[in-house]
């Protein structure tokens, strides 16, 4: 990134100016929970199944861990949103070279497909499930309903997308926390898993991989685009003050619930299937589930799968639009977008490879393009040529360089037992 980063104006603005100078909180909540998608996705299912399945309780305190550094990055991007009115991938786009601006397209291409991977297969795993539908025909429903989304958004608005997307979100909260209403799980041994420590070293390997996995690099550039779409953003300060103190209260509630239900998965299998084999699979955390709750709760697992196979795949689209719209600083219609990223998952499916080592290699891909998001939204929230009287203060720059640092450094980490072989 070049330091010519072209200068956002945070006084008033034809966009800003049409809209009242105060509008109560609750109506500009929204975009966080279409963002909070990410960490809810079929990826995170089999991550969250396997660390209960393996360890039990003793892994709940990565989740609190987690879930805090989701709000600080999460938080960072609506600001930049809320501030500049644009999104990190325009800002990327006015402030890079040519070249520079291509070679960023071509990773934040890569990012798009490969989010597009996990959420496209993992919703075809969950249609196999509930009705034995062949994974390839299963990628192109959900291919095709993602699509029916993205066109409700182009034809009814923003707001209606997202209470859509919130929608499914309950859909998917009902579905994975289903399970621990057979049988709660054990209040003290729940609250021990408060504590950090670990147990051997593959402990430390899925504890990293949770981690790890928190922060998707589409979520991230998606945030601060889908502030400025609904909110436009920028205009008065007053303005911006307001945006700013909803973004905080939409990123907390939104993630306290993307959190719960990540809790919820790894609470179900810690009280269900401890020692359980063949639960690093959807589909055999699938079974094992069936096996330990019964049917009904297994049809609401698979359920919940679908919904966050389908709300994660027309949010990732959303997500590569932008990317590809900001970067070409040419507007990519949201369909056109869904199309781009959705022929790698189905060429994938079509010549029939692994649907497992198919989501391995997407988390590898979107391990390498978190540091080209993470680190330009921290240094350009942290700049005043940039956000103006709203650039990042001390505590907040710290907080945001501390949980990029740390998310970048396991990403690493991860890739690095991969390819010795380790972390297969």
């Amino acid at each position: 990134m070049t330091t010519s980063e072209r200068t956002v104006a945070v006084g008033p603005d034809a966009t800003a100016a049409a809209r009242p100078a105060q509008t109560a909180i609750s109506r500009l909540l929204g975009p966080a929970f279409v963002a909070a998608i990410a960490y809810v996705d079929p990826g995170n299912v089999a991550a969250n199944l396997t660390a209960g399945a393996r360890y039990g309780y003793l892994l709940v305190w990565v989740l609190v861990i987690s879930n805090v550094m989701a709000v600080v990055v999460q938080y960072l991007s609506a600001k930049l949103g809320a501030v500049t009115g644009r999104s990190l991938p325009e800002l990327l786009g006015s402030s890079l070279s040519r070249p520079a601006r291509l070679a960023y397209l071509g990773q934040g291409g890569l990012v798009a497909m490969a989010t597009d991977l996990a959420e496209v297969i993992g919703g075809a795993i969950a249609l196999q499930i509930l009705f034995d539908i062949p994974l390839v025909v299963g990628g192109l429903i959900v291919g095709a309903m993602s699509m029916a989304m993205l066109a409700m958004r182009d034809r009814h608005g923003q707001r209606t997308f997202e209470q859509v997307v919130i929608g499914l979100l309950l859909v998917i909260t009902i579905g994975f926390v289903a399970g621990l209403l057979v049988e709660p799980p054990h209040p003290g041994q729940a609250l021990g898993g408060l504590v950090p420590r670990f147990q051997g070293s593959g402990s430390v390997l899925i504890a990293a991989s949770m981690l790890g996995a928190t922060v998707m690099p589409h979520a991230v550039y998606l945030h601060s685009a889908l502030v400025t779409d609904r909110h436009g953003g920028g205009g008065e300060p007053s303005r911006i003050r307001q945006l700013l103190r909803a973004s905080r209260w939409d990123v907390v509630f939104s993630l306290l619930i993307a959190g719960s239900v990540n809790s919820a998965m790894l609470l179900l299998a810690a009280t269900h299937l401890p020692g359980v084999p063949g639960t690093d699979t959807i589909e055999g955390a699938h079974a094992a589930v069936a096996a330990a709750t019964g049917p009904v709760v297994a049809t609401l697992f698979a359920v919940g799968l679908l919904a966050s196979g389908l709300a994660s795949a027309s949010v990732g689209s959303y997500a590569g639009a932008s990317i590809m719209s900001g970067l070409l600083k040419v507007r990519m219609p949201l369909l056109v977008g869904r199309l781009v990223t959705l022929v790698p998952a189905i060429v994938l499916l079509a010549v029939g490879a692994d649907p497992t080592w198919t989501l391995v290699l997407s988390q590898v891909a979107l391990s390498l393009g978190l540091p080209f998001a993470l680190f330009p939204l921290v240094v350009l929230t942290g700049r005043r040529r940039v956000m103006g009287e709203f650039a990042n203060g001390r505590l907040l720059a710290a907080a945001g360089w501390a949980v990029a640092g740390v998310i970048v450094v396991l990403n690493m980490t991860l890739l690095g037992l991969l390819a010795s072989g380790r972390g297969a």
